[in-house]
């Protein structure tokens, strides 16, 4: 007990800075419980325990995973401890929602109880209950910005307040291409900091084999083919970052891999694989209700990490050079999935557009007071005159339909950039140099 003690401060004391700690903190002082979920090996534990005086680990496998039996049996033991108290895992045993939910209206007190989870339990309770006492909170894999391999430079928010002053040249992007592949293919796991490349990728492949043989089974005890599974995410990471329909990938499927699916089933898989928030559904973006814009409404679905889709296809540095179209699309992965970090940090959501005249922007972040900003997403600065191109038309569009005009448009690019504001107003940004 001393010896996991004795770990377990150590483990603190190294703990890297997540942008949603301070999420996690201010919620701890408007509900009783804070669920944070997200996909398995995230760091939500850890993100918990920096906020959490107690510990219940349902799926600890100590005993023979002893506080599993221990849950079922006697739910009131899981929930003793000083408060905030954890309870990691809790989705190993359903029921705890209920109790926690049933806690938190007896004591009336905020802060009371951490939840985490690596999956959505097969029934609803979480869909219709702890309204207004369970606040729920994302975690993603970790940003560039938290990594350390973004320089704090140029912040989401400030644009989106217009508060970013920018000198024209002083930001300049350092990642060559060979780094920001390996940024790609090694991920944001916290787990895979600082070992060895070809290693970190041994670990996703491991990662995937157990989701698909293992994990995706377990969400509603329904036996999955793990071929079909990865299949699927083959498929979808071959058309990732973009709003392919699901007669799309199963037609996909069954031409590239050995084995076939209806589109039906490819919609209950990717309903799976949300399930375990393996992947994101960006929506698209509805600019007014009065409109006269013309809009497709089909997601953009990105992985919840740009590695999955490199360990799914099986690709690797060298052949991820080899073909530009989809290193760009796992690049637009990467930038999406960072988006999505930061934009939460303030209470934006991450949009695309797309309407019928074929016009599509990359990123749209919006605030909950409607004000928005259009971002672009292009591997080299050679793609910048493009994108531009992309965002003037969508501003000069929407502002001929009296539309709200943006609080900035900016093209994101991952090698070769200068931070800069041109003469249209559009805000040139290095990936390396992007923060919430």
């Amino acid at each position: 007990m001393q010896n996991r003690k004795h770990f377990y401060i150590l483990a603190i004391m190294n703990y890297i800075t997540r942008i949603i700690d301070k999420q996690i903190s201010r919620y701890l002082t408007i509900f009783g419980a804070v669920l944070i979920e997200g996909p398995k090996w995230c760091g939500k534990t850890w993100a918990a325990r920096r906020a959490s005086k107690s510990e219940f680990g349902v799926a600890d496998p100590t005993n023979y995973f002893r506080n599993r039996e221990v849950a079922r049996l006697n739910l009131e033991a899981v929930l003793e401890g000083d408060r905030p108290h954890l309870i990691d895992e809790w989705q190993e045993v359903p029921e705890i929602w209920d109790a926690v939910r049933h806690e938190v209206d007896q004591v009336a007190q905020k802060g009371q109880f951490i939840l985490t989870g690596s999956s959505t339990p097969d029934d609803d309770r979480t869909l219709h209950s702890g309204a207004g006492r369970i606040g729920r909170i994302r975690l993603e894999t970790m940003s560039m910005s938290e990594l350390g391999i973004s320089n704090p430079n140029i912040s989401l928010e400030k644009l989106m307040n217009a508060s970013q002053e920018l000198e024209n040249g002083k930001f300049v992007g350092n990642h060559s291409l060979k780094n920001l592949i390996e940024i790609i293919c090694r991920g944001g796991w916290p787990g895979l900091i600082g070992i060895p490349l070809e290693d970190a990728g041994e670990a996703i492949n491991s990662y995937i084999k157990n989701m698909a043989e293992l994990d995706i089974s377990k969400i509603d005890n329904i036996k999955r083919d793990p071929d079909k599974v990865k299949a699927m995410l083959r498929s979808i990471s071959r058309n990732v970052a973009s709003n392919v329909k699901y007669e799309t990938i199963s037609k996909d499927i069954n031409e590239f891999s050995s084995t076939s699916v209806s589109s039906k089933t490819v919609g209950e898989y990717i309903a799976l694989l949300k399930r375990l928030y393996l992947l994101h559904d960006i929506p698209a973006w509805e600019p007014a209700l009065k409109s006269t814009v013309r809009l497709r409404n089909t997601p953009k679905r990105i992985l919840a990490d740009a590695s999955l889709a490199v360990s799914a296809l099986g690709a690797n540095p060298e052949s991820l050079k080899a073909d530009p179209k989809l290193l760009g699309s796992l690049f637009e992965n990467l930038v999406l999935h960072d988006l999505i970090v930061y934009s939460s940090s303030f209470g934006a959501e991450v949009r695309h557009y797309q309407d019928n005249s074929g016009l599509e922007v990359d990123a749209i972040i919006e605030k909950r007071d409607g004000s928005w900003g259009g971002i672009e997403i292009k591997l080299g600065y050679h793609q910048e005159e493009e994108a531009a191109a992309s965002l003037l038309r969508l501003k000069n569009k929407l502002l001929d339909d009296k539309q709200k005009p943006p609080a900035f448009l900016a093209v994101v690019i991952g090698v070769g950039a200068l931070a800069k504001k041109r003469d249209d107003g559009i805000i040139v940004i290095p990936i390396d140099h992007l923060t919430n």
